[in-house]
């Protein structure tokens, strides 16, 4: 169904007729109930903190003894705040999060190459996502500590990460 057709279908409904469809969906669809109970109840903080949560437990985990080191969770949940419309000051700090403690993980352990890779793209996605959303002066001091760990722990990619600056100037 087009778009076209659909507002055409909903022009046409009566109030309570609509109102049943939402409901119908809301039951039915665990992403529209998530995504009403956001609009209606945006508890950001909660959700961030959540999060933040998930990430250190996929480098530090508190129930399993091997780390899984998976950059696609934290990828999960920034695509998931930016659909759901949360703050951009809040997706930077998560997007953040995740490589300063993919950092204090890399400190300790012997990490294949693909991982430097991956914090690398992290790392160009923050820089743009920050500076599209002109939020450079809140974070600016975070991102030059998280390239000067990437020198300071003799990461790979180094020289990649300076280019990844360069967006900002």
């Amino acid at each position: 169904m087009s778009k076209r057709a659909l507002k055409k279908y909903l022009a046409e409904l009566r109030q309570e007729e609509l109102a049943d469809q939402l409901m119908d969906l809301y039951d039915r669809f665990p992403v529209v109930k998530e995504y009403y109970d956001f609009v209606f109840n945006p508890k950001e903080d909660k959700m961030v903190q959540e999060a933040k949560v998930k990430i250190s437990n996929e480098y530090f985990p508190v129930k399993r003894k091997r780390p899984k080191a998976r950059r696609s969770v934290a990828q999960k949940f920034i695509k998931h705040f930016i659909k759901l419309g949360v703050e951009p000051q809040l997706i930077a700090d998560v997007m953040l999060y995740n490589l300063e403690i993919a950092q204090a993980f890399s400190a300790d352990k012997n990490v294949p190459d693909a991982f430097f890779k991956s914090m690398l793209n992290s790392f160009t996605e923050v820089v743009q996502y920050i500076s599209i959303n002109g939020l450079l002066s809140d974070f600016k001091e975070r991102i030059v500590q998280i390239f000067e760990t990437t020198h300071n722990q003799k990461w790979p990619n180094e020289e990649e990460f300076s280019r990844a600056l360069d967006i900002i100037d």
